[in-house]
């Protein structure tokens, strides 16, 4: 045991110092085929999401993901504690993907949050994708009911075609009849044709249209 926790110490002492994106990268292949999920862990993975090359970001993201859904509270506790756009983006990122119900509040306080530039609007749409992927998995009533919600909010989003592009999307896999209520109201207001067909077509496919 000793033995496996001097390996892992070493990992990340060489991602902590790494410098190049190959030798991070590397280092953090290294730890994802450890296994290991031990915090000390997690937090050299989400601190990988400050390095300047965003491959590595995307590196620790794959992993992070592999490693929940004990990665999901702290990268929502880093979420809180950081104020780097470029950090939050990839915790969301990950978030995303990871699709625990845990982080429906991180995902929908994105959502919610103005666009400050082009980069943070695609983090909002990430999020929206995110919470899609939560209801779709979940048998929970309640946190159905608050994705859909956020999502529905999102439909009426008029700074962000993005936004309710990808609210359409999450809502048409969602496919509950409140969800399609929401595409079938949202389907009379929209004025965006790229938004407009995508809500078409999501109707269509769930034979409503």
């Amino acid at each position: 045991m000793n033995t496996i926790n001097n390996d892992i110490d070493g990992l990340i002492l060489q991602l902590n110092h790494a410098s190049t994106p190959t030798d991070a990268i590397a280092s953090i292949s290294a730890i994802a085929t450890t296994g290991i999920k031990e915090q000390s862990v997690i937090k050299a993975l989400i601190s990988a999401f400050s390095h300047h090359h965003p491959s590595v970001g995307a590196a620790a993201v794959k992993v992070l993901v592999q490693l929940a859904p004990a990665s999901v509270k702290p990268l929502i506790a880093a979420f809180h504690t950081s104020s780097d756009q470029g950090l939050q983006a990839d915790i969301i990122q990950a978030l995303a993907q990871i699709g625990d119900p845990e982080a429906i509040e991180v995902l929908a306080e994105v959502i919610g949050t103005s666009v400050a530039n082009h980069c943070q609007g695609n983090v909002r749409r990430i999020a929206a994708r995110g919470l899609g992927r939560i209801a779709q998995n979940s048998n929970n009533p309640e946190n159905i009911h608050r994705t859909l919600d956020k999502l529905t909010w999102a439909l009426s989003s008029p700074e962000d075609w993005g936004l309710r592009y990808a609210a359409v999307v999450s809502l048409s896999e969602i496919a509950t009849p409140e969800a399609l209520v929401a595409l079938q109201q949202a389907l009379a207001q929209e004025t965006d044709k790229v938004v407009l067909h995508r809500i078409t077509t999501a109707l269509e496919a769930l034979g409503v249209g």
